[in-house]
């Protein structure tokens, strides 16, 4: 606890790739397409059954999900965090003073 008293965090850093727009390959999709349309070739869809969903990398977060106790669950269990720490402090303090 002491050696990380004066240890200052390193600088947050951020995973950023920019998407890269490229309007030579976009063409070349979209004429492929027509093409494979022309001559009759279709691919087909493979469906799971399952709902689509995007694949974003972080997926969002419930927003709720940090409220999930009840405010009175929350303060029972503070309670007893606090309870629990000062009966540890006081038998830290009993043992150095009268042992």
């Amino acid at each position: 606890m002491i050696g990380k008293f004066f240890h200052t965090p390193a600088n947050k850093q951020f995973n950023y790739r920019p998407r890269f727009y490229d309007p030579d390959k976009e063409e070349h999709d979209n004429r492929v397409k027509r093409v494979k349309e022309e001559m009759g070739i279709v691919e087909e869809k493979v469906d799971n059954g399952k709902p689509f969903r995007a694949n974003l990398r972080g997926q969002f977060r419930n927003p709720d999900a940090w409220q999930t106790k009840s405010s009175s669950e929350s303060r029972k269990s503070q309670n007893k965090r606090l309870f629990i720490f000062v009966v540890v402090l006081g038998i830290a303090f009993y043992l150095y003073f009268f042992y």
